[in-house]
């Protein structure tokens, strides 16, 4: 990592460390979502960007995590963040297994299609089972602990605000230092060696379908952190988190950031909840408008936000060196 992309990080991290204390509380909360995201889709881009393999169906592992949460806050009364978010990641882990198992052993559109299918046969089993999922009214969330520490003494926007936003910010950080270890590691070497040519990299020894099952399970649990940390603010997991809408918009997200870049899944999350915050309050039609953006970003911008700074600093080292 070169000392000019240290002091970006560094100085992306404190802007987002101070903007409780600049922006408004809205635009504060707004922030919440996008940092989970960011969670969701350093585990996402591991699979997809770096292993080569497309899933539809990713919101499954978010919704894991929101039902964690859920369960363990109103009906099981286990408060502690950091305890629920260790359950959040084993119970991701344990259903990405036997799913990833199935499905890494195909590629292309048929590692997509049967994504999507276990990520629909999911939303069926929440929309469906009342007394586990609370059908389509969902579980309500009761405010956690954060480490160790009650905090139900203070009103909701303060909690978001104030504790909340800094341990989300806290778990960001942890994730995308252990996804740089993992990428930057000779597992890493392995998931690109398997997305540039996975037959020859099976003739040189990289067990390839254990790599592609490391790395669904390594983006499962992302998803199932970035999931509890995601529904927190809202209060309530519902089904509609599994459905393959929600996948879709991870999907986009990674696209508009640029999947090349290690970061740009991160700018995708923050600027997709930016986008559609604008759309919605500009128009009704914000989900065609979003899917306008999207078809001009693939046909402009194939390598998203990152792929666009890449390409200017990369023009500006060759005029440099002229």
């Amino acid at each position: 990592m070169s000392n000019r992309t240290k002091f970006i990080i560094l100085f992306c991290l404190a802007i987002l460390c101070l903007a409780p204390q600049v922006l408004t509380p809205y635009h504060t909360t707004l922030l919440l979502p996008a940092i989970a995201y960011s969670i969701i889709l350093l585990g996402f881009n591991l699979l997809f960007g770096y292993t080569g393999l497309l899933s539809f169906g990713h919101a499954l592992f978010v919704a894991l995590g929101a039902y964690t949460v859920a369960i363990m806050t109103s009906r099981l009364g286990i408060k502690g963040m950091e305890t629920i978010l260790l359950i959040a990641l084993g119970v991701g882990a344990l259903v990405a297994i036997p799913i990833g198992l199935i499905c890494v052993r195909y590629v292309r559109i048929f590692f997509g299609m049967l994504t999507l299918a276990f990520g629909m046969l999911f939303h069926s089993v929440l929309f469906k089972f009342y007394e586990l999922s609370g059908g389509d009214s969902g579980i309500q969330v009761v405010r956690p602990y954060l480490l160790g520490q009650d905090l139900s003494g203070m009103d909701k926007t303060s909690f978001l605000i104030g504790p909340f936003y800094y341990y989300s910010v806290a778990v960001l950080i942890l994730s995308g230092v252990f996804m740089w270890l993992i990428v930057h590691s000779p597992m890493g070497m392995h998931f690109r060696a398997i997305r540039d040519n996975s037959r020859k990299a099976e003739y040189l020894g990289v067990q390839v379908h254990r790599f592609r099952l490391i790395a669904f399970v390594i983006s499962a649990i992302y998803g199932a952190i970035g999931g509890a940390l995601l529904v927190v603010p809202v209060g309530l997991a519902d089904p509609e988190l599994a459905y393959w809408t929600h996948s879709g918009n991870i999907v986009f997200m990674t696209i508009l950031g640029g999947f090349n870049n290690f970061f740009g899944p991160i700018i995708g999350a923050f600027a997709f909840i930016g986008l559609k915050d604008q759309l919605v309050s500009f128009t009704e039609y914000w989900r065609f408008a979003l899917g306008v953006v999207l078809v001009l970003l693939v046909l402009l911008l194939p390598n998203g936000i990152m792929g666009l700074f890449q390409s200017k600093r990369k023009m500006n080292s060759e005029e440099g060196a002229k």
